[in-house]
């Protein structure tokens, strides 16, 4: 009786020689027990020396028709149109991840086939997402994706790389793709639009490492201030940027997509890394800080607790006050104003009594900020926005960021 693995093609054949002795051995017997016993060894051994090609796509399709008894018409529900399987079957068009799926769930095709590795599986779905509802062009013609021909059949492959780009381990995506409590939105806004923007701040966070690990221990409204203070200079913008560097915190300036109505946002990425992202949508200095600093208020008073990871910003529902009433949100704008405007300074102050240019200019010596901020406060407070214009600092951040 041989009991041992095979070890050589001597022992293989002498294995398939002994089996084929054995083939007509009686159930429940020794025999049998052997045959069962041998023919696992060659199992084993035929596994490790002739493993057997995976198929190539097109051809295990071409063998599954031929076993179902369909033609071309066939394959049409699974892949979209008459043409299109034409082109898929001459190899003149490449499969989907959808077209993939479709087979592999109708006709039965392994998913490691059409991925060509063994024991393959598809990407993990993300639920009511229709791929080709994101701004592929946009994207594309921004360069944040790949040129794909046929990007719109393309859609999920083109956007699987993106999100990995900004979300590797995929731990986090979700919060992109749910609505969140915290968000101040346009009803207008395009979600899938707002996510793909969200997630290039992420991927461009994930392109820059920082020194410091970032400590919610140290970061605190204390910190807005001295952050509300570089308002005074006017690299202050950049100044910000490499102080909330220092702390562990990215500052990603990226222009808005069309139909997200977006000013900015706090963010996580997988690590528990913050993250702010500006639009610079209106480029005016006073908007830049008070967007900045309520980002940052985020950061401070919300971001990662209760299962908050993200905050996306409209600002102009909060001029317009056509948005509902939000705690979250209306705490994050006290913090931003008292950080630059404390309240105690505030009550008994000139400018507020009297916006002149004047009293604006000296409030601002005296709290060492931007004159716009205070320019900018008044003319939300008094929903009046022709009063000082010439203040606000219009056209003077963009160019700052080379945006």
């Amino acid at each position: 009786m041989i009991n041992k693995l095979i070890k050589t093609e001597e022992d293989y054949s002498l294995v398939l020689s002994r089996i084929e002795n054995l083939m007509d051995a009686e159930a429940n017997t020794p025999e049998a027990e052997e045959l069962e016993l041998l023919a696992t060894l060659v199992e084993l051994y035929e596994d490790e020396h002739y493993a057997m090609d995976t198929p190539e796509p097109i051809d295990a399709i071409k063998f599954r028709m031929e076993q179902l008894g369909l033609n071309q018409q066939g394959l049409v529900p699974f892949i979209g149109s008459k043409s299109k399987v034409s082109e898929i079957l001459n190899k003149k068009r490449p499969l989907t991840l959808s077209m993939m799926r479709s087979l592999h769930q109708n006709l039965g095709i392994p998913a490691e086939i059409f991925l060509q590795k063994a024991g393959g599986s598809f990407p993990k779905a993300i639920p009511h997402t229709e791929w080709h509802l994101f701004p592929l062009k946009e994207m594309s013609k921004r360069g944040w994706i790949h040129p794909i021909k046929n990007l719109k059949d393309s859609a999920e492959e083109a956007m699987r790389l993106f999100i990995n780009n900004c979300c590797p381990n995929g731990e986090t995506i979700e919060a992109c793709f749910r609505e969140n409590s915290g968000n101040r939105t346009n009803a207008k806004t395009d979600s899938y639009a707002l996510n793909s923007w969200c997630m290039r701040i992420m991927a461009l966070a994930q392109k820059n490492t920082l020194k410091k690990k970032f400590d919610p221990a140290n970061f605190t409204s204390d910190n807005l201030r001295e952050i509300g203070k570089l308002s005074f200079f006017d690299e202050g913008p950049l100044l910000a940027m490499e102080f909330l560097e220092k702390h562990g915190i990215h500052l990603i300036i990226e222009r808005h997509l069309p139909k997200t109505y977006l000013d900015g946002a706090a963010l996580l990425l997988e690590d528990s890394t913050p993250v702010v992202g500006l639009t610079l949508r209106y480029d005016r200095i006073d908007n830049f800080w008070f967007c900045l600093l309520h980002e940052l208020a985020h950061i401070v008073l919300h971001l990662g607790k209760e299962n908050q990871n993200l905050f996306v910003d409209d600002m102009d529902i909060r001029t317009s006050g056509r948005g509902k009433q939000n705690d979250t949100e209306d705490e994050a704008d006290s913090l931003a104003i008292e950080s630059l405007i404390p309240n105690k300074i505030w009550s008994t102050a000139a400018a507020k009594t009297n916006p002149n240019k004047k009293n604006v200019l000296e409030l601002a010596e005296y709290l060492k900020i931007h004159p716009a901020c205070i320019a900018g406060k008044v003319r939300f407070d008094q929903n009046n926005f022709r009063l000082l214009s010439k203040l606000i600092g219009s056209g003077k951040i963009r160019t700052l960021f080379e945006v």
